[in-house]
């Protein structure tokens, strides 16, 4: 591709986010075109774009307006959860590359349509994972990969973010999480956490997630945030379906167990808990702590080896060698633009996209997977296999040269 003329989709918190780094970093890149339902995003975004870039680009109100327009040929989508799918859909369908910003599905059937128009249509998709770039989980998959922990018998990854002041604003920042956290109860985010841990796993490259177990604890964090606030007023009487805890157990085809967290509706600070456990040795991003084999004292506390993991800094990536500050600060500690920067190379030179459909598909099941779980009562629920088979067969794929 000579030239990337990217459109938008969805231009809320996330969008503006990916918006504002494409326009700091990536100035080879044209934003033509903009897309939200309500206008005066589109109206705050052209304007931008044409300060920043001297460009006023075509803004939309309806999304197949913009995937009818001949200009762009690759598109972000950043809309609500609901949206992500039936969007990806219809921007395949059209012929634009396309990047899907994160979050859980609603259905096994929606995973399917993903897989399934990826492979009729075969318009390049990536989803767009950050934290699979980032620097704690690709400093972990390196040394992985060099043997220093061994053999992989169990991983740990949570998603532990306070967002009940975010939730309890969804009416007046127009955010789709209220809705959500009122009617579902499931692990609604799980992809930050698992699927850093489904690469270093080679999950569906000679692996793959067999089954889940689901629990919930009750639900109380958010009517006690809601209690003693008056801008919150017209949620205290309102029951949140979804549960302050969330966990899933996850077992995979070569014997390693996951679990998965989500902790989003208690006071906490922010945690993605990375842990990995082998034969020879373990990480704990909490803590910054690797230990292998002969090098530490059993019998003393985690303690004693806080920020150990610095010993092994030479294990980091390239990508993560050469980050500049402004690269750092211009989203998620620098994972936006690593993540941005495999995109668009995959992108403009047809290559395999780093985090492809069968990645997306595996990690966003786990939603409706849990919501099922969890309303059987801890139910276990099998995980479709979206490769059809041809897991067995693929290679292992890294998202960075490690």
């Amino acid at each position: 591709m000579e030239k990337i003329r990217l459109g938008f989709l969805g231009l809320g918190q996330r969008g503006n986010g990916l918006l504002s780094n494409v326009l700091e970093n990536f100035k080879e890149i044209d934003v033509v075109a903009v897309c939200d339902v309500y206008e005066d995003r589109t109206d705050s975004a052209a304007e931008r774009i044409e300060k920043e870039r001297g460009n006023m680009p075509k803004k939309y109100r309806k999304y197949d307006d913009l995937l009818g327009d001949a200009e762009v040929n690759t598109v972000i989508i950043s809309a609500s959860w609901e949206a992500h799918v039936p969007l990806a859909v219809a921007a395949m369908r059209a012929g634009k590359i396309t990047a899907l910003e994160v979050g859980g599905a609603y259905s096994v059937a929606d995973c399917r349509k993903l897989v399934e128009t990826y492979e009729e249509t075969e318009t390049p998709f990536m989803f767009l994972e950050n934290c699979c770039f980032g620097k704690n989980e690709l400093l972990v998959t390196s040394m992985v990969r060099k043997g220093l922990l061994g053999e992989i018998s169990y991983c740990h990854g949570s998603y532990c973010h306070d967002l009940r002041s975010e939730i309890c604003g969804g009416v007046k920042n127009r955010h789709y999480r209220l809705r959500n956290y009122l009617s579902r109860n499931c692990d609604n985010y799980p992809t930050h956490e698992l699927l850093p841990i489904a690469r270093l796993l080679n999950i569906n490259r000679g692996n793959r997630m067999l089954s889940l177990v689901s629990m919930a604890s009750k639900s109380r964090g958010l009517s006690e945030y809601v209690k003693d606030k008056e801008e919150f007023a017209f949620l205290k009487d309102k029951h949140f379906a979804q549960g302050d805890v969330v966990q899933t157990m996850i077992t995979c085809a070569n014997g390693e167990l996951i679990t998965l967290k989500l902790d989003t509706s208690l006071p906490r600070a922010y945690s993605r808990e990375l842990s990995v456990s082998g034969t020879k040795g373990v990480y704990n991003e909490q803590g910054n702590i690797l230990l292998t084999e002969g090098k530490f004292d059993h019998e003393k506390g985690m303690n004693e080896y806080i920020n150990s993991a610095d010993d092994y800094a030479k294990y980091l990536p390239k990508v993560w060698k050469e980050i500049t500050e402004e690269e750092i600060r211009a989203g998620h500690g620098g994972m936006d633009t690593i993540m941005l920067k495999a995109f668009f190379d995959a992108a403009k030179n047809g290559k395999e996209m780093p985090i492809d459909v069968y990645d997306a598909a595996s990690a966003m099941v786990v939603s409706c997977l849990s919501e099922a779980s969890v309303a059987g009562g801890g139910k276990v629920m099998e995980i479709p296999d979206f490769t059809n088979g041809k897991w067995l067969l693929r290679e292992p794929k890294d998202v960075e040269a490690l």
